[in-house]
């Protein structure tokens, strides 16, 4: 849950609310965003 709260800059009450299913999701887009902005050129 830390990844999503340094990612989105959303707080920990914020996350406490998402289902299991939730947190993978925002994750997995975490993961998308992190490596296209750490494509090389």
């Amino acid at each position: 849950m830390a990844d999503l709260a340094y990612a989105f800059h959303w707080q920990p009450s914020e996350l406490a609310m998402l289902q299991v299913d939730e947190l993978m999701e925002w994750h997995e887009q975490a993961v998308r965003i992190n490596r296209e902005l750490n494509k090389a050129p």
